[in-house]
């Protein structure tokens, strides 16, 4: 019976360890990326335990999407971990314009009534086809992709998109689940991305949507 108990006792802390290990390389853990991480984190008593762990080094477990996509943030904020969020954040605002503009042209290219969330799958050959049946599309596609974040030289769509969606899998706003299919899958991470751009808006005080909504009504006019 102590045997058992020792070898579950193991198996929790083993499984435990790797969710600590994966939020302190700053990943960003939802359904679509580990769903059984996901499901761990979503147990209040495994997020305890990883919590109790993280808070010995003044790290703690951040949540955003409502609680269903999970990250390492800091406990407490000292001068240095006020230097390295300051320096993450300077990375994502870099980060905006590009994801942003990205984001804008699959919504239009796809038809979608809204942006992409974490699990909405992006089949590559049929937007590909979309974006190339398109001129306005095709411009869109060649100025996102020279952008330092995606950092496409080539005049070719086909090249542009492949190279942006490659990116986008490395940064780990999207996943591609088989390598054998041309289907990707947003992660939580995009999300994520949404919440900090509500964040600036409202901060910086830029009424994003309400210009977003302006202009869309401007163009229907």
């Amino acid at each position: 019976m102590s045997a058992l108990m020792d070898q579950s006792t193991q198996t929790v802390l083993v499984g435990t360890g790797a969710l600590i290990e994966l939020l302190l390389k700053g990943e960003f853990i939802c359904r679509t990326t580990n769903e059984e991480g996901w499901r761990a984190l979503k147990n209040n008593s495994t997020r305890e335990r990883v919590e109790a762990y993280l808070n010995q080094i003044n790290r703690t477990v951040a949540s955003a999407a409502e609680g269903d996509v999970f990250f390492c943030g800091y406990l407490q904020l000292g001068d240095s971990e006020r230097k390295v969020i300051s320096s993450q954040f300077k990375d994502i605002c870099q980060s905006l314009i590009p994801l942003v503009e990205w984001l804008v042209l699959v919504q239009e290219a796809s038809g979608q009534d809204a942006p992409l969330n974490e699990g909405a799958p992006v089949r590559l050959t049929e937007l590909q086809s979309r974006i190339e049946d398109t001129p306005a599309f095709r411009e869109q596609l060649a100025k996102l992709s020279q952008y330092r974040l995606f950092g496409s030289t080539s005049s070719n769509s086909d090249a542009q998109i492949k190279l942006v969606f490659k990116r986008l899998v490395e940064l780990g706003y999207l996943v591609r689940p088989n390598v054998e299919k041309q289907i990707y899958i947003a992660t939580g991470k995009l999300d994520y991305l949404y919440e900090v751009i509500r964040f600036i808006d409202e901060t910086e005080g830029l009424s994003l949507e309400a210009q977003a909504e302006t202009a869309t009504q401007r163009d229907l006019i």
